[in-house]
């Protein structure tokens, strides 16, 4: 079966078929060198539509796939893969941004970055809802628990963190 992977190691960003080795897309929104991306799993779909039309009615659904990055330009983006088009951008953070992965409920975003915070981003609204200075150090990674209200997060600092969402 053909698939399609992620090639990031500078800007712009590009998803090959990997069958074909055909680029389908390049994503060009970022500034600065991209640290991470991450797929948003089917559950997002829905918030991510709501927050599509919240800042423009007019706007159709779309199915994704969609994908979150984080890039030492301090931003996060969202893009709509079957467009290429950034649909949503996140600013806050005041260093690199290391790590950025969908909440399993798919309403939210959480990262983590070189300015020592661990992020919550209601992205319908574009904001953040909650910051918190999570190590001594840069925050390089971060993961959510499977099945259980926590989420991890490593740092320069040689800790890892294990924080409960609530």
């Amino acid at each position: 079966s053909s698939g399609i992977n992620a090639e990031w190691p500078l800007r712009p960003g590009r998803i090959w078929e990997i069958a074909t080795k055909e680029c389908k897309v390049e994503l060009r929104e970022h500034d600065h060198v991209v640290e991470c991306v991450s797929w948003a799993p089917e559950v997002c779909t829905s918030h991510i539509n709501e927050a599509i039309q919240a800042e423009n009615p007019r706007a159709g659904k779309s199915e994704g796939p969609f994908l979150v990055s984080g890039s030492r330009d301090k931003t996060i983006k969202v893009y709509d893969v079957s467009t290429g088009s950034c649909i949503i951008s996140l600013i806050g953070h005041d260093n690199w941004v290391r790590q950025a992965i969908f909440h399993p409920s798919g309403k939210m975003i959480v990262s983590c970055a070189d300015d020592k915070t661990l992020r919550v981003w209601d992205f319908k609204n574009r904001r953040c809802t909650k910051t918190i200075a999570a190590h001594e150090h840069f925050v390089t990674c971060l993961d959510f628990h499977k099945s259980s209200p926590y989420v991890i997060t490593g740092s320069v600092d040689q800790l890892c963190k294990v924080w409960e969402c609530r």
